[in-house]
């Protein structure tokens, strides 16, 4: 490897993408390839770099497939902080068996910690739990550390661990500092802030305050009953009935709980469960077999009893209230997805919500006319954000060079 090489990677290494143009963007072999590719997305022209890390693997050479690996990663990243989860998972899975073969156990590591970013943004939890376990962390540099942390806090959070979390934060905050790369320091910080702003909204005897995510975690620990309008479960008693397959009768548990201590008139649930503005006999007695269905499925965590003016809870124990998300309306969960400030793809917000494309297309063309999304591109290319557009993007991690092997 010659020095511009070997000085373009440190500087790539240390988060000083022009410093590295410097020293390769007049260069047209296989390594400086690799190293403006990775510079340009570090930049946040993802284009490019993707244009110039597929050129730089196809031109080395056949025995080079640590090299070709190398590629194949940085590839992966730049998907994955530009949303496109369409990204193959084979070619990530062979490009870092490859790198442990050739004993690169960092850059192998680097492509594991890829793979678990990716599981978490489409909620595939316990795969990545899996994935992650299969890193050690110690004999990471800094920077990878730091990424190895934020998966692990990632996880944590999703699993409503906060002490784990901080844990994993302060862990990857000193291993940013380490690393000395700005970009990387304020990613952990902007982390960070997930557990210092609300996490969900607590409904109770007809009272409403927001919760952080570590009182939502003491709150579901507690004897209260809880129906649970994040996840549309009801918890109550250690055990937890899940409604997300029954609209309607989650409809009525919500109803039943926001209205606790006292009861709901018959007349309130069919509007509630039915929409309907009138109720006739016939919702009259579609609500009697909703009702029974809804005893049934929570008779082990609470009693709906009949009163003279509707229904209401009788819990075993404790009080009842409702989690709600912070924000809720039509298309709260496409606004959830882009709210991590970056650029999505409408395919990959479909494949992380677990709906049609075209669903996810209304969806966000209702959001811009009302000024909540904003979108550049066109075709293919086109990526949807909520504005501001940020200052730049998640940095790129990948911490050696693409030399040949």
């Amino acid at each position: 490897m010659d020095s511009l090489i070997t000085a373009a990677a440190r500087a790539l290494a240390t988060g000083d993408p022009l410093g590295a143009l410097k020293r390769v963007a007049l260069r047209d072999d296989p390594p400086a390839l690799a190293l403006r590719g990775i510079a340009m997305a570090q930049l946040g022209d993802f284009a490019r770099a993707k244009t110039l890390l597929k050129s730089a693997a196809r031109a080395f050479g056949p025995k080079e497939t640590m090299a070709r690996a190398r590629c194949v990663v940085a590839e992966a990243e730049i998907a994955l902080v530009s949303r496109d989860l369409s990204f193959p998972a084979k070619a990530l899975d062979t490009a870092r068996a490859t790198l442990e073969k050739h004993r690169d156990w960092v850059n192998a590591a680097h492509a594991r910690n890829l793979e678990v970013r990716l599981l978490l943004l489409v909620g595939r939890l316990d795969e990545a739990e899996r994935a992650l376990g299969d890193i050690d962390p110690a004999p990471l540099p800094p920077a990878s550390r730091a990424a190895y942390e934020l998966a692990v806090a990632g996880i944590a959070i999703r699993r409503l661990r906060t002490k784990t979390a901080r844990a994993a934060l302060s862990r990857a905050e000193q291993a940013a500092r380490e690393a000395n790369i700005p970009a990387l320091t304020a990613e952990v910080e902007s982390a960070s802030l997930v557990l210092e702003a609300p996490a969900a909204r607590l409904i109770a005897r007809g009272k409403e305050r927001s919760l952080l995510l570590e009182e939502v975690e003491a709150l579901l620990a507690s004897q209260a009953l809880v129906v649970d309008a994040c996840r549309h479960v009801v918890r109550g008693g250690g055990a937890v009935v899940s409604l997300a397959t029954r609209p309607v009768l989650f409809a009525l548990a919500r109803a039943l709980g926001e209205a606790w201590p006292a009861d709901v008139s018959r007349g309130a649930l069919v509007a509630r469960a039915f929409r309907a503005k009138h109720a006739d006999e016939s919702h009259r007695a579609r609500l009697r077999v909703e009702i029974g269905r809804l005893r049934a499925e929570l008779g082990k965590v609470v009693e709906v009893r009949a009163t003279k003016g509707g229904f209401a809870l009788a819990p075993q124990a404790g009080e009842v209230v409702v989690l709600a998300p912070p924000v809720e309306g039509q298309h709260a969960a496409v606004l959830a997805l882009l709210a991590d400030g970056e650029a999505w793809s409408s395919s990959a917000l479909a494949i992380a919500l677990g709906a049609s494309p075209r669903t996810v297309q209304r969806a966000l063309e209702a959001l811009a006319a009302a000024g909540k999304v904003q979108s550049f591109g066109l075709g293919r290319a086109r990526r949807w954000m909520t504005p501001p557009v940020p200052a730049f993007p998640t940095i790129l991690l990948l911490p050696g060079p693409l030399p040949g092997d």
